[in-house]
C-alpha cells in the first residue's frame, strides 16, 4: 500500500511549487499539499494552481470579528502516514497534536531566527521546548538551523537537513539567454556602469536604509559610474524614493515586482548582488544571484549564509546595519572587474546541485527515515 505524505506550508510560495511538482513526477507515495492561504500580504507572486501537478488543498477558515481562523479538518478524513508542517500558528500545533494523535509520524519545518523582524517572547520559546522534542524529525537547511531545533530540545539524531533548491537550470539559463540583449535592457532601465542589484521586498527589515546609506558612499568615491538595481515592491518604496530625492543619490532604479520568468534577465544586466538584510531565515534570492552567475555581498543575519559564501572567494560577508563594511566590499568589488568574474563563477559551480529535483530525492529519504524503526 502506497504511503500518504502530506506537506502543510502558509502558501504556495513558487520555491514549494516546484518542488512539489517534483514529488508528484517521482511518484513515489501519495503526496498532497495543504496551505493555509493562496497568498500573503507583501508576497506578489502569481499563483497558478494550473500548473500544479500534484494534489493539493486549501484548509477551510471562518470569519469573526475581522479575524480570520483556519481548521485543519483534513486530519479528521485519512491519516497522513507522515505530516510535515511548520509550527509558527496555533492551527500548525493544533494539526500537528491531531496527528500525533492519531498515530502519524510528524516532522516540523524549522528554520533559525537570527533577526529583528520579530519580537522574541518567553512563552513562544517555552512551546518550542514542549514540541520539539516530541516530533519524529526537524527539517532545517543547514547547520544554523540544525542547532537552533537542537537548541529547543530536537535529538541530534533527528536534527535533519533537508537543504533548499531554486529552480537552477531556469536562472542560469535564463541569465544566459539575456546577455545578447543585455546592453539593450540596461539603457531601457538607466544603468550606468558596474550596478549592483537587490531583489525582494522593499521593507525596513532587509537593510535597504544602510544599502542606500553604503552606495552613497561607493557613488562618491567611484571614480566611474555606478547604478543600483532594487527589484521588487513593499510598504517602503515611497520612503526610499524620497531618501533618493533628499539626498541627491542618483542612478537608483525601482524596477518593481518582477515574476519568475523575467527575473533572470533583472539578474543578468547587474554585476554584484547585495543582500542587506537584518534577519533572514535563509533568503532564497542569494541562491537566484549565484545561479546567475553573480558576487554576492551579503550581511551575516541570513540563515545558513557561511554555507554559501565563502568570504573572497564568491562574495563578502559583513556585519548587518554596517553601512560602512557594506559600501566597503562594494567599493573593493566594483574597482575589480576580474574578481567578479571569478567569483561570479564560483558562485555558479556552488549552487549547482540545490535544484527542485534533488530536494525531492532528499525529502524522500528523509521520509524513509521517519517510517522506519529508527524513530520509534
Amino acid at each position: 500500500m502506497s504511503r500518504f505524505v502530506v506537506y502543510w506550508n502558509n502558501i504556495p510560495s513558487p520555491y514549494m511549487v516546484d518542488r512539489f511538482n517534483e514529488l508528484a513526477d517521482r511518484g513515489n507515495f501519495e503526496f498532497e499539499a495543504w496551505f493555509n492561504d493562496r497568498i500573503e500580504s507583501g508576497r506578489s507572486w502569481d499563483v497558478r494552481e494550473a500548473d500544479w501537478r500534484f494534489r493539493y488543498r486549501y484548509l477551510p477558515k471562518t470569519h469573526v470579528l475581522g479575524h480570520s481562523f483556519r481548521w485543519p479538518l483534513p486530519l479528521f478524513g485519512r491519516r497522513p502516514d507522515v505530516l510535515v508542517t511548520l509550527y509558527a500558528e496555533p492551527v500548525f500545533l493544533l494539526g500537528w497534536a491531531l496527528a500525533k494523535l492519531r498515530g502519524a509520524k510528524t516532522a516540523f519545518w524549522c528554520q533559525v531566527t537570527i533577526d529583528r523582524w520579530v519580537q522574541r517572547k518567553a512563552w513562544k520559546n517555552a512551546v518550542k521546548r514542549i514540541v520539539f522534542p516530541r516530533v519524529d524529525a526537524t527539517l532545517g537547511s543547514g547547520e544554523d538551523s540544525r542547532s537552533f531545533a537542537m537548541r529547543f530540545g530536537t535529538p541530534a539524531d533527528r536534527s535533519l537537513r533537508l537543504r533548499h533548491s531554486i529552480d537552477v537550470a531556469h536562472y542560469m539559463g535564463g541569465a544566459a539567454q539575456a546577455q545578447p540583449e543585455r546592453k539593450a535592457l540596461r539603457a531601457e532601465l538607466g544603468l550606468k556602469g558596474t550596478t549592483f542589484v537587490y531583489v525582494g521586498r522593499l521593507w525596513w527589515g532587509k537593510g535597504l536604509n544602510y544599502l542606500l546609506d553604503a552606495f552613497e558612499t561607493v557613488q562618491r568615491q567611484s571614480a566611474e559610474e555606478v547604478s543600483l538595481l532594487l527589484v521588487g515592491d513593499g510598504s517602503e518604496e515611497t520612503a526610499l524614493r524620497r531618501v533618493c530625492a533628499e539626498r541627491g543619490i542618483l542612478n537608483v532604479v525601482f524596477a518593481g515586482f518582477q515574476q519568475k520568468p523575467e527575473l533572470p534577465r533583472y539578474y543578468a544586466v547587474a554585476d554584484i548582488f547585495v543582500f542587506p538584510t537584518l534577519g533572514d531565515p535563509y533568503g532564497l534570492v542569494v541562491d537566484e544571484a549565484m545561479a546567475c552567475g553573480l558576487p554576492v555581498i551579503s550581511t551575516s543575519a541570513a540563515g545558513e549564509i557561511r554555507d554559501r559564501i565563502e568570504d573572497g572567494i564568491n562574495g563578502y560577508i559583513v556585519p548587518p546595519e554596517d553601512s560602512a563594511a557594506l559600501a566597503s566590499s562594494m567599493l573593493k568589488l566594483s574597482r575589480d572587474p576580474d574578481a567578479r568574474t571569478r567569483m561570479g563563477q564560483m558562485s555558479s559551480d556552488k549552487i549547482q546541485g540545490h535544484t527542485p529535483q534533488q530536494w525531492a530525492e532528499d525529502f524522500e529519504r528523509i521520509v524513509s527515515f521517519m517510517l522506519s524503526e529508527n524513530t520509534g
